[in-house]
């Protein structure tokens, strides 16, 4: 039986905004937790800030794992690699609890499988973003990635001059819990769809029970609050 996906959209003022809430979000998240609690991340400006604002918050670190939801195929240290904002945005105490995808082995399909392997059976929390053509992690418009619903981890095809490891469907609408940060007005249109639950966008087919939005004026000008 397919789940029963609720959406629940937070409108605030503005990226920095929608940072510091996400921010507060996933700190209440952890800090509910017993246990280990199993977090997967996100890149994106909007979600590197919301990571610093994790600073003010009080945070156990020793009792989260925080996984990656994508990384691009690219050398250590290169600025294209999520992992490298991840380790200079995130609170110094969380770096120890980073998962990194292993993107530099020579056998890409081995290490995704290694990665696999070593996830909880459910994330706590996912962090989603949504990109202008509708994609999210790297299941991007037209991947056979899309389909993929044996594994867990995969590898993309060639996207915007990187090939990527992601968590693919299995993994996400296992999570107990989505979190979306979407900002920017680029943003309005994929957002009103994925709202929708329109599964022609790969962001509308993450189909987990329990999803938050958190979206600034300019990516939802029609649902702002006056």
């Amino acid at each position: 039986m397919a789940n029963v996906v609720e959406r629940e959209l937070e409108v605030l003022a503005d990226a920095d905004a929608v940072a510091r809430r996400g921010a507060a979000v996933l700190a209440a998240s952890i800090r509910g937790a017993s246990g280990v609690f199993s977090l997967a991340v996100s890149g994106g400006r909007t979600p590197w800030l919301m990571f610093g604002y994790l600073t003010a918050e009080a945070v156990a670190w020793d009792r989260v794992a925080i996984w990656q939801v994508d990384e691009r195929i690219a050398p250590p240290g290169d600025p294209d690699r999520n992992l490298t904002h991840l380790i200079a945005d995130l609170p110094e105490a969380a770096r120890g609890s980073i998962h990194p995808m292993p993107v530099e082995a020579p056998d890409l399909e081995a290490a995704a499988a290694a990665y696999e392997a070593e996830l909880p059976p459910i994330f706590d929390l996912v962090h989603l973003g949504l990109g202008d053509d509708g994609h999210t992690a790297s299941l991007v418009p037209g991947d056979p990635v899309l389909e993929v619903r044996e594994h867990r981890v995969a590898i993309t095809a060639p996207y915007q001059g990187h090939r990527r490891m992601t968590l693919t469907y299995p993994a996400l609408d296992g999570a107990t819990q989505i979190l979306w940060v979407v900002t920017g007005a680029e943003k309005a249109e994929p957002l009103r769809r994925l709202l929708a639950g329109d599964g022609s966008i790969p962001a509308g087919r993450v189909a987990a029970e329990h999803q938050r939005v958190l979206a600034d004026r300019a990516a939802a000008p029609e649902l702002a609050p006056a």
